[in-house]
């Protein structure tokens, strides 16, 4: 399938006098045919995801036309300065994470804290059975630079370590190179790595932006979707600190504040094969309710509350 740019693109290539459109161009014009749909099925409420490639014409097009919308923010806290920039073009606000919702209720009184979730139908103890690496430690994500850090800070002799993901900020010379285990994966495969692994790895963003000198965030507090993935596929894994996996697993998800901390862990767990499948058999039950399902009926709550209609 072309992408919006490809489309673009297919109207103009013919004539060498005009330029191939820009990706400003594709964000513009896609968010207009947005606005396009949303008049023509005069839906009782739109909510955007994300948001931050939407236009903001078509914010003020979707008010002009008496059209309610809402914005899901994904990218908090990393992206926060740029999803402030739409907060309040909209009826409604959900972020991921929760300490940012004071600052956007400045900006919008009706910010409300959506939690992230996973997939019930992939992310499941009994999915698809592809064949995948059984690896003993996996971990699934983009290498931001204090990710690397902490994964470099350990001595994996005798651990068989799988990367996945982009890990393009890997200096040449970095040990984890060997570990790389393959690109960008989908869900149904993420999800296989982590029923066979016998331990996963959470290690959460922090980085705003993507370099080995962008600046971070240290206030955060929520849980990323990795985590409540990890869960609902019955991996044992240990991760980072952040205030909600106490909150959410108690103590079945162990964790550490420093890099220095993290190779202890791993081969304590490592070693101790029951102790891992008692937790592991525990942790589909913990994020009971935790379901994109369920997130989107929490939505459509919200949504009923402020438009004072049934959707």
């Amino acid at each position: 399938m072309l992408s919006a740019l490809d489309l673009a693109y297919e109207h103009v290539k013919e004539d060498a006098t005009v330029s191939k459109p820009t990706f400003d161009d594709a964000a513009l014009w896609t968010s207009e045919l947005a606005v396009t749909w949303a008049l023509r099925h005069l839906p009782d409420f739109t909510v955007v995801c994300t948001g931050m490639y939407w236009h903001p014409d078509a914010y003020e097009l979707m008010r002009r036309a008496n059209q309610r919308i809402g914005l899901l923010l994904t990218e908090t806290p990393y992206a926060v300065h740029h999803e402030a920039r739409y907060a309040g073009l909209v009826d409604v606000v959900w972020t991921n994470e929760r300490t940012a919702v004071p600052v956007l209720q400045e900006l919008n009184p009706q910010t409300y804290y959506l939690p992230h979730a996973f997939n019930s139908e992939v992310h499941t103890t009994t999915g698809l059975d592809l064949d995948v690496p059984a690896h003993d430690v996996v971990f699934v994500g983009t290498g931001f630079q204090e990710r690397i850090e902490w994964l470099e800070a350990v001595d994996w002799t005798g651990i068989d370590l799988g990367l996945y993901g982009a890990w393009t900020l890997l200096a040449p010379d970095s040990p984890l190179h060997k570990y790389v285990r393959g690109g960008v994966t989908d869900n149904a495969y993420t999800a296989a790595l982590y029923r066979r692994a016998k331990v996963g790895l959470n290690l959460f963003r922090q980085s705003i932006g993507y370099g080995q000198d962008a600046s971070r965030v240290t206030t955060s507090e929520s849980l990323n979707p990795r985590s409540y993935e990890l869960a609902a596929c019955g991996c044992f894994h240990v991760s980072d600190f952040r205030a909600e996996v106490a909150e959410v697993f108690g103590e079945l998800v162990p964790t550490c504040r420093q890099p220095t901390e993290l190779e202890g862990l791993l081969r304590r767990w490592l070693a101790d094969d029951h102790g891992r499948r008692r937790i592991a058999e525990q942790l589909p039950q913990a994020v009971t309710g935790h379901s994109w399902a369920t997130r989107a009926g929490q939505m459509t709550a919200v949504i009923e509350r402020v438009i004072g209609t049934r959707v």
